[in-house]
């Protein structure tokens, strides 16, 4: 368990730990790869064929998304884009 939240980095919430995500440094880590991703791209371009991985928070995790159900009045279109990007 000590190593899948304080170690193990979870694609979902765009590869940062459990524990991070849960203290809020989730924000200023995702901010730092982005800044080194772009001056990676700007070192070399050539080796980029398109844009740097989107580095944004997560702002919505579920743990089972597809037992996800669309609550009365929840936007359906929303809940269908949380699965997708689970």
């Amino acid at each position: 368990m000590q190593w899948y939240n304080e170690e193990h980095r979870h694609s979902a919430i765009n590869f940062v730990t459990p524990a991070e995500r849960h203290a809020g440094f989730d924000t200023a880590l995702l901010e730092k790869r982005a800044i080194v991703y772009e001056a990676a791209k700007n070192r070399c371009p050539e080796c980029w064929s398109g844009a740097t991985r989107n580095w944004q928070p997560v702002l919505v995790v579920r743990l089972n998304p597809d037992q996800h159900i669309a609550k009365k009045g929840e936007n359906i279109e929303a809940v269908l884009k949380l699965k997708m990007a689970a």
